[in-house]
């Protein structure tokens, strides 16, 4: 009886430690970082939020400013993602998050007035894949790689779960 109680509690233990990498259905982390651009150093902020097994939504804002040839120019994104976690398939251990998945955005690009060039707003689709480690049960730091113009190319930050 003592190896049965002995066992079910290590396996309780375990299947509490897995479920740090992942966020369970319900669940909701925020988001906060910088992103690599060729136009200015983009701010974001954006929350996930568990929807089923290894499935997040969230919602996401940047905004990043930037002086070029005496003008100041603004890009404002907001958008929506949708993310795989690859926690359970690949039996990663628990202090880690890989994932990847779509964003739909909206980007506000403003130029200021006597600016020779255009001034457009766009819908872009863009992929990302990205890494969380986990530095306690809430807060991890992550990187995340993708090609979408609301970082163009990435961005690193930390994540704590709410």
């Amino acid at each position: 009886m003592k190896k049965v109680i002995l066992s079910l509690g290590l396996l309780a233990a375990f299947t509490q430690a897995k479920a740090q990498g992942n966020l369970d259905k319900g669940a909701a982390q925020l988001n906060i970082g910088a992103g690599f651009s060729g136009w200015g150093i983009p701010v974001i902020v954006g929350a996930d939020f568990g929807v089923a097994k290894s499935i997040t939504v969230g919602a996401e804002g940047s905004f990043r400013s930037w002086n070029n040839v005496g003008y100041k120019f603004t890009i404002i994104g907001i958008g929506a993602n949708a993310n795989y976690h690859f926690n359970d398939v690949l039996e990663l251990p628990e202090k880690m998050d890989l994932y990847a998945g779509v964003t739909l955005g909206y980007f506000i690009y403003s130029t200021p007035s006597g600016y020779p060039g255009a001034s457009l707003s766009t819908i872009g689709l863009s992929g990302q894949a990205g890494f969380r480690y986990y530095i306690s049960k809430k807060v991890a730091l992550n990187i995340e790689a993708g090609g979408g113009s609301a970082t163009s190319g990435g961005k690193v930050g930390v994540t704590f779960k709410l």
